[in-house]
């Protein structure tokens, strides 16, 4: 593998394992963000996502814990074939003075059928004894028993070392006997947990090297790095530095709280920048898709500041950045874009130079001389000053674009519009309806009354003069209607583009109702997705800019050859 600039990739650092084995929690910790809630049918579907990226193992929920995992596991054995990862079981140890034979969490684990379990202890001795309320050699036997337990029925076992940390500043001896309570009786991996999420890169790199050297070669170290001090990342890549051969995180790190450390971002660093090995190689591209796959199963945006896989990660704005990646990429990009799956994007903006446009528009497709490039940048500058914000609208960019090379839209000229809107009584008399309250509230007195939009447009279409007139639950809505009724299935094309998103921006709120406007509208042909603006005073007049744009970007792509 090799950098941006050809250069060869560098070596693992010294202590650090050659290859790193990446453990995915999304679907059990990831879960436990606030605002999450996954079906059993998006974790199937996260799972084959995780999968195909290559991750060595997936941890797929507590069996026991409730019915949705519990449906988990079973569906997973007829309906996940995979065929990198390996599905992973996540429990508990026994109780505290019970019996392995007879504890419900033990046998719930066996039940899942899975080839490796991971149980969770505690490691640190204010937990055991104020949490727990036992003494600390329970707190040991504990371990020691579910471990010797599951190692007897089969199973691989990983032990998760809760408040490992916080427990080894405090009392190392006994969170090292706990370490060796649970390798002694056949556990795989020790897991290390800054379950609090507050320990800091220098801690960790120094507690997993001594760890790392008190067990030697006899059994595997792991890190679970929490980010509640946002140091998530460098706390997994101390961790690999202290001898860790295992990284525990979630796909854009997700997590409760503040989230867990980002897989995402811990891959590629590994991989691309110290030479660690992670998931297969020519699977690296895979990552953005799978970001992006998994933030729009979760149902949650993606940073797009996400390092490596977020929308701006390689988006370049600045007209000197932009000027000198045009000859040399690795001049602004750390990392080759495609590595991981990403893309160079260059945004026009008022920082805009002439370089920016000259790219952006070879990357459209569109031919500019010298003067339509002078005019571009002078009509973005103004524009921009004037609210505009093109970095956003893709679509009204290369409309424009377009348009300062002699380009008109061909399929519909726009005479008038306008736009009305009836706010009208509930009562036969037509008196002003009572009840400020209700009003406020979108109620009517007895039930009646509310609020209608008409807009009425003349359009030139295909040599005649049509005037068409339609209702709608807004003016953007009306008007929406009103041009397709106007255009009447001239263009089959129009027929799949439809709005997604509508965002409004109130410029200068000095100005209270009478500030400007921005209007963002995404739209969607069901192929492509695509975004345009309006700016006016005026809210409807913003609204049809968006919408007008939309709709003929909708027709230019429709037109375009396959």
């Amino acid at each position: 593998m090799s950098t941006t600039d050809g250069a060869t990739a560098p070596q693992p650092p010294p202590g650090a394992p050659a290859r790193v084995e990446i453990y995915d929690t999304t679907l059990r910790d990831g879960s436990q963000l606030e605002g999450i809630s996954l079906t059993v049918d998006d974790k199937l579907r996260i799972a084959e996502q995780l999968d195909w990226l290559g991750v060595d193992y997936i941890e797929a929920g507590w069996p026991g814990a409730n019915p949705k995992d519990d449906e988990m596991f079973r569906r997973a054995r007829s309906e996940l074939a995979l065929t990198t990862s390996t599905l992973v079981a996540f429990g508990s140890t026994r109780r505290v003075k019970g019996k392995v034979d007879s504890d419900e969490t033990l046998r719930h684990l066996i039940d899942a059928e899975t080839d490796v379990v991971c149980i969770v202890g505690k490691c640190w001795d204010y937990h055991v004894t104020e949490a727990l309320q036992t003494t600390l050699d329970e707190g040991v036997a504990m371990v020691a028993d579910s471990v010797e337990f599951l190692t007897a029925s089969g199973r691989e076992v990983f032990f998760d070392a809760e408040h490992f940390f916080d427990g080894y500043k405090r009392n190392p001896e006994f969170s090292l006997h706990v370490l060796e309570a649970a390798a002694q009786k056949g556990a795989t991996r020790l897991v290390l947990c800054d379950t609090n999420g507050g320990s800091l890169p220098h801690e960790v790199q120094r507690i997993v090297r001594e760890v790392v050297d008190y067990f030697g070669d006899d059994v595997g170290i792991a890190v679970h790095l929490h980010d509640d001090a946002g140091t998530g990342v460098a706390n997994a890549l101390a961790g690999v530095l202290g001898g860790a051969r295992q990284v525990q995180g979630t796909i854009n790190g997700y997590g409760e709280r503040t989230g867990n450390c980002n897989l995402t971002t811990i891959i590629p660093t590994l991989t691309l920048k110290m030479g660690i090995e992670t998931i297969p190689a020519d699977r690296l591209d895979r990552l953005t898709p799978v970001a992006h796959h998994v933030a729009e199963l979760v149902n949650m945006a993606l940073n797009p500041q996400a390092p490596y896989v977020g929308e701006s990660a390689f988006a370049h704005k600045a007209g000197l950045h932009v000027s000198a990646i045009a000859k040399r990429p690795d001049a602004y990009e750390h990392v080759a874009p495609a590595s991981v799956g990403n893309g160079t994007r260059f945004l026009v903006s008022e920082l805009a130079g002439k370089s920016t446009v000259v790219l952006k528009a070879q990357e459209l497709g569109i031919e500019l001389d010298g003067p339509q490039v002078n005019d571009v940048v002078d009509r973005l500058k103004t524009m921009e000053h004037e609210g505009y914000h093109f970095e956003v609208a893709d679509a009204s960019l290369e409309l424009l674009m377009r348009r300062t090379t002699g380009w008109h839209q061909p399929w519909f000229e726009v005479e008038s519009f306008r736009v009305i809107t009836d706010d009208f009584a509930p009562d036969a008399t037509g008196a002003s309806p009572s009840g400020t309250d209700d009003v406020l509230r979108g109620e009517r007195p007895g039930g009646a009354g509310g609020v209608s939009t008409e807009a009425t447009i003349k359009v030139h279409v295909g040599g005649e003069r049509v005037v068409a007139t339609a209702e709608g639950n807004g003016p953007v809505n009306a008007l929406d209607g009103a041009l397709r009724s106007a255009l009447g299935g001239r263009f089959p094309g129009l027929e799949r583009v439809h709005l997604t998103d509508y965002k409004v921006r109130v410029l200068d709120t000095a100005k209270g109702t009478g500030a400007v406007t921005r209007v963002l509208i995404d739209s969607t042909n069901g192929d492509r997705t695509w975004t345009t603006i309006g700016v006016s005073e005026n809210i409807i007049e913003a609204s049809w800019q968006a919408m007008y744009d939309s709709l003929v970007y909708g027709l230019l792509l429709a037109t375009e050859p396959a």
